[in-house]
């Protein structure tokens, strides 16, 4: 009695298991596609374009700096692969039931109808009815339905398709870099063109006595990839010997000078060699009058007679 009773309680567990469990409808697989590429570094270097001459004659200089880098990539084509169920919910029985039933019905008749037919009916009537009314009427499987459908990934193929070496050549734009003068270290930048503009006439430079010394170290690092590289410029001893004058030429107060003194500014930076700095200041002094046409005026035919320069007049169009 009580082995009778025993196999009764798990008979009766197992179908309800079944009953509340049932079977996933196994749906068709999917599959998705995609493209894959793999950049891998092979080298990455960064120079330094300091110019020529090597050695400065002149306070400012145009360095520039690039970031050079060579990959390997690797195209792949990839394929995933999805198994597609719908899971099993018992209540919807109660409307799959008949509605299999029917579907049952209307496939075999779909079937029948199709040999006269002479196989030209589609097989969404008569295979895909008889496969959704089968569904339907077994009590442990609820018939497929791709808005409930759900998926777990099956596998994932890959398959190379290409493979090649990639250079490129950028600037170091907006980037650090150092530069030291002797014990000297200035933290500068370069422009969004990888371009570090120095010059020894202004800040922070123009604080240094760079008389003392006769070498510019430039270095970048690519912290990141523990990348670095240096160049140096040479300053000559005649420019050394020039930048204090320069300095106190440009930037000295110059609203309480005669005018004759701002042309032998810009007449003495000339003389020089420093052609490029004195055309700055003499249009600093002409944009400096711009408010006073009289003033501007004595000092433009100052700047022709006394200073022998050409200067085009700042009104004309």
């Amino acid at each position: 009695m009580f082995k009778r009773n025993t196999l009764g309680l798990g008979g009766a567990a197992l179908c309800g298991a079944l009953l509340v469990s049932g079977c996933a409808n196994q749906m068709s697989q999917r599959s998705e596609h995609e493209e894959r590429v793999e950049r891998k570094l092979l080298d990455h270097s960064l120079q330094i374009d300091v110019g020529e001459p090597k050695v400065l004659d002149l306070p400012q200089r145009r360095v520039r700096i690039h970031e050079q880098k060579t990959f390997e990539v690797t195209e792949f084509e990839v394929t995933r692969r999805y198994d597609r169920y719908t899971p099993y919910q018992p209540w919807r029985e109660i409307y799959e039931i008949p509605l299999g039933a029917v579907a049952v019905v209307a496939g075999i008749g779909a079937n029948v109808v199709n040999v006269f037919a002479l196989g030209n009916l589609p097989e969404t009537a008569t295979h895909d009815w008889l496969s959704y009314g089968i569904a339907g009427l077994n009590p442990f499987m609820n018939a497929p339905s791709h808005g409930r459908a759900q998926q777990n990934l099956a596998g994932i193929d890959e398959v190379q398709r290409d493979k090649r070496t990639e250079h490129s050549s950028l600037p170091w734009n907006e980037r650090p870099v150092e530069v030291k003068a002797g014990r000297q270290t200035f933290e500068l930048s370069t422009d969004r063109n990888g371009v570090l503009r120095l010059n020894l006439l202004e800040s922070p430079f123009a604080e240094q006595d760079l008389s003392q010394f006769g070498k510019l170290q430039i270095s970048v690092t690519d912290a990141q990839d523990e990348v670095h590289t240096d160049s140096s410029l040479s300053i000559s001893s005649s420019l050394r010997s020039k930048l204090m004058e320069a300095h106190a030429l440009i930037y000295d107060d110059l609203e309480d000078d005669e005018v004759s003194q701002w042309v032998h500014r810009v007449k003495r930076l000339s003389e020089l060699g420093l052609e490029e700095e004195a055309s700055e200041l003499e249009q600093s002094l002409i944009e400096l009058t711009r408010n006073d046409p009289e003033l501007q005026a004595e000092f433009m035919k100052a700047l022709t007679k006394d200073g022998g320069r050409l200067v085009a007049d700042p009104g004309a169009h």
